[in-house]
């Protein structure tokens, strides 16, 4: 227990038996349940961790490959079933540090957050270790999460040390989170959706020589295009299904007066090259005025929407 809250940590694995061990081992006192989810891993980390003999582990193992997104929802479900307050996620790579676990509850306990994940960004000193394919990847995502995600105030969405509370995940529709790294953005996006409060907390990574199976080139591909598709179902299911927003009239007003604007004045552009007569300023302002005034209602719908940020 950890000031009266039944604290359970869920640790996917996936090729971990260098470090699972330390990491299982590492936990506080406090915890009470260790949740470590092998998903099919090839090497040993089924058997390294079945043999610590750790009292307060419970070993789950997927038969067949399902992602860190898929090894947490088996974890979570989990969790719920054995009954918890807090759920804290951790990776099996050793890189997330158990003596600061405490920061993350107090964040959720003193705060009354929803939901509270570690930001190691906000520790300047530490950004020296951090590989720099991995800070150049996290900050090429950061801004896209965060139009997507609507918590225009969370920095560092790619870092897995989280902590939930049960009410919240039982509210989640876990089965449509999704199963492969892109799980921690997709959550934040099914978070906001729910109006869960989110908070950041300083919490430096450790990196030592481990080899990380998420390709950085393969999520600089994909993530953007999903990033987008999840904007549109937030903005859907946020401000249209579940409480009708002017966010949605001045965002498709805005894109249809841009897209005009666009169209309307590459035309006339292409007709004046084409022919060497100069447009007129009556066909100048049909172009120009659209695309003012679009911008402007989009820019207005960026700043509602980071108004509604749950806070």
């Amino acid at each position: 227990m950890y000031r009266d809250q039944r604290i359970v940590v869920a640790i996917p694995a996936y090729r971990a038996e260098a470090t699972i061990a330390e990491v299982v081992l590492t936990l506080p006192e406090f915890v009470d349940v260790i949740i470590v989810v092998d998903d099919a891993s090839p090497d040993r980390t089924h058997e390294v961790a079945s043999g610590l003999g750790e009292p307060r582990l419970v070993l789950l193992k997927h038969e067949k490959n399902q992602g860190v997104g898929g090894g947490m929802r088996t974890a979570y479900e989990k969790a719920l079933e054995l009954g918890c307050d807090i759920v804290v996620k951790m990776d099996a790579d050793g890189q997330m540090d158990p003596a600061r676990l405490g920061e993350l509850l107090d964040a959720l306990i003193d705060g009354k957050y929803d939901y509270a994940k570690g930001n190691r960004f906000l520790h300047r000193g530490a950004l020296s270790a951090m590989p720099r394919h991995r800070l150049l990847g996290s900050l090429a995502l950061t801004f896209l999460t965060k139009m997507a995600s609507g918590y225009w105030h969370i920095f560092d969405p790619q870092n897995g040390f989280v902590a939930c509370r049960s009410a919240m995940l039982k509210r989640l529709e876990l089965p449509r989170i999704a199963s492969d790294y892109f799980f921690e953005n997709d959550m934040l996006v099914h978070l906001n959706v729910l109006g869960a409060r989110v908070v950041d907390v300083p919490l430096p990574a450790r990196y030592a020589n481990e080899v990380s199976s998420m390709r950085i080139s393969h999520i600089l591909w994909s993530f953007p295009g999903r990033l987008f598709g999840r904007y549109w179902w937030r903005v859907y299911e946020r401000y249209t299904l579940r409480d009708f927003s002017p966010i949605v009239p001045f965002l498709v007003s805005g894109i249809l007066l841009c897209t005009w604007a666009v169209l309307f004045g590459s035309w006339h552009w292409y007709l004046s090259w084409q022919t060497g007569v100069v447009a007129s300023t009556g066909t100048v302002m049909l172009a120009t005025l659209p695309l003012i005034l679009g911008f402007e209602l989009l820019l207005h719908a960026m700043l509602l929407d980071i108004y509604s940020t749950p806070r």
